[in-house]
């Protein structure tokens, strides 16, 4: 195969995408003869542009930012979203997200399934064949445990199946969906290559080592620690690919670190070809944002430690409310810009970032930045976003920079939370785990590297994932499986120290969390008007 995917989706690709948005009822997606005929099953060459096309449904940008900011890491300061009406409380069984969650992820299932079900009819290199389908069970694997992750109980099918088929099916528990997962990716990590057996041109094509991650989340999520330490320990070990964290976390998430050691699985872009943009809705005004959709909330801010290894209202952290951002983890700076930070763009210019209302006065500089309240152009929070910026990105933020969905840095989150709530952490896990990432972070203090012997490690673990892993479309899942999102997306989140002449912190929107009815979606009104088996879930 030397076809990188999502770099190839064009053309051939095209065909697929325009077959597979014809139907009303999500489910049937019967395709058309442009193909399904059998002139289309001719070369490897079609295959792999079918492939492309389940590759480019498996997730989009849109999703990765919008799963971010239905937690209480952002904040979005304008307009009504269909993310912000969900965060307050204000669905109904219609909401647009709702819809297109479910039918996008049936897209990609579809898609999966004509591949598998008709690739046999080309001639072509059988193990390469075998590889190819491992790959479309991987995506259909990861569709359907999105899906279980926000629908609860949904259709389940592995064949393509008729208009009256989909008209009549019924949801199938969570359970057997989940089942359904493993058993696919328990068998296809045996024929997955590693990422050393790819060619260089298949960089970013799914391997050993995603599939036993994903199976990996699908026991992280139901808290079965066991079985998240064992396989993250066959991830660690090598025998599945060599992995390692990148030397500089900013550098990962710049577009020439791309397909480094620490990467798993990313979303593939290529500028200008494919590319996102929602970083135009995310950094400051005064060096190329648009208005700001998006920003960092002050309780994220609040969870990054000191220097010293110490949260912010621990004794003898140092912390210092008139001068917050001082002294504390560099993955701060890293991804969210404050007052007074020191931007860098793309061509070397660096410039201050005036936040604080009235500051730009005294320097003579824009106030483009500067809060100014709710609904306006500047942030809603007091923050910006850093984490994702693409400095080689012409004026709109048409970035294409992979977006990362699995990370080395995770597996070994994964094993410290697993070890931990089995009784197993110990000086020699943690040396594994926690100290390599906040080494690599830029702690060099003892008190921050060192095992703790005080403090809650649970919340030490607990934080150090939010913070290496923010704005990577995680947390949102973190919360639910943890159950404090009944607490944090309950009341009012804050920004920074900017309301009332910046004697107070922001308070933001309220947020409400009914625990009987917002950890699962709605199943869309739409498609239980065509279907009446598909029962609702409780509470819409």
């Amino acid at each position: 195969m030397k076809m990188n995917v999502f770099k190839y989706s064009a053309g051939i690709a095209c065909v697929v995408l325009a077959s597979l948005t014809t139907s009303c009822n999500e489910l049937d997606l019967a395709p058309t003869n442009k193909f399904t005929e059998l002139n289309y099953w001719t070369s490897e060459a079609k295959a792999s542009a079918v492939l492309s096309q389940a590759y480019s449904q498996m997730m989009n940008s849109s999703k990765y930012f919008s799963d971010e900011r239905l937690s209480d890491n952002l904040y979005e300061g304008r307009g009504s979203t269909d993310e912000k009406k969900i965060t307050s409380g204000q669905v109904t069984t219609a909401l647009g997200r709702f819809s297109t969650e479910w039918s996008d992820a049936y897209k990609g299932i579809k898609t999966c399934h004509t591949l598998l079900e008709n690739i046999d009819q080309i001639d072509m290199n059988e193990s390469e064949k075998e590889v190819m389908k491992a790959q479309a069970r991987f995506i259909r694997a990861y569709l359907y445990f999105r899906l279980a992750n926000h629908f609860g109980d949904v259709p389940l099918f592995d064949h393509t199946i008729t208009i009256e088929e989909a008209n009549n099916i019924s949801r199938s528990p969570k359970a057997d969906v989940i089942n359904f997962v493993r058993t696919e990716l328990n068998e296809i990590v045996n024929i997955l290559p590693t990422k050393e057996e790819y060619a260089e041109e298949d960089r970013g094509r799914i391997t050993k080592a995603a599939a036993l991650m994903l199976l990996a989340r699908t026991y992280l999520y139901e808290n079965d620690w066991q079985n998240v330490a064992s396989i993250c320990e066959q991830i660690m070990s090598g025998e599945n690919g060599q992995y390692a964290l990148f030397q500089d976390y900013s550098g990962l998430f710049l577009p020439e670190n791309e397909y480094n050691d620490e990467v798993i699985l990313d979303l593939g872009y290529l500028f200008p070809n494919l590319t996102w943009s929602e970083m135009y809705d995310g950094i400051p005004l005064s060096v190329g944002g648009r208005v700001n959709g998006f920003a960092p909330t002050q309780e994220l801010v609040d969870d990054y430690v000191m220097l010293n290894g110490k949260g912010i209202n621990e004794a003898g952290s140092g912390y210092n409310e008139d001068e917050p951002y001082v002294n504390r983890d560099p993955r701060l700076q890293a991804s969210i810009v404050y007052h007074g930070y020191q931007w860098t763009n793309g061509d070397g210019v660096t410039s201050t970032i005036y936040i604080r209302p009235g500051s730009s006065a005294d320097a003579g500089a824009s106030n483009l930045d500067e809060y100014a309240g709710q609904g306006q152009n500047a942030t809603g929070t007091g923050y910006y976003l850093r984490k994702w910026f693409d400095p080689t990105a012409p004026a709109g933020m048409t970035s294409g920079l992979n977006l990362i969905l699995m990370r080395y840095a995770d597996v070994l989150l994964m094993y410290a939370e697993a070890k931990n709530e089995l009784g197993q952490m110990n000086e020699t896990v943690w040396n594994q785990t926690i100290r390599p990432i906040r080494e690599r972070a830029g702690f060099t203090d003892a008190g921050a590297l060192n095992y703790p012997t005080s403090g809650d490690m649970r919340t030490i673990i607990r934080r150090e994932r939010r913070c290496e892993l923010a704005i990577e479309g995680l947390r949102l899942y973190d919360i639910r499986r943890w159950k404090t999102i009944e607490t944090v997306q309950n009341g009012r989140l804050h920004g920074a120290k900017f309301a009332a002449n910046n004697t107070q912190y922001i308070e933001l929107d309220a947020r409400s969390f009914d625990p009987n009815r917002d950890y699962l979606f709605a199943i869309p009104q739409s498609q239980r008007d065509i279907n009446p088996n598909l029962t609702q879930n409780p509470g819409y």
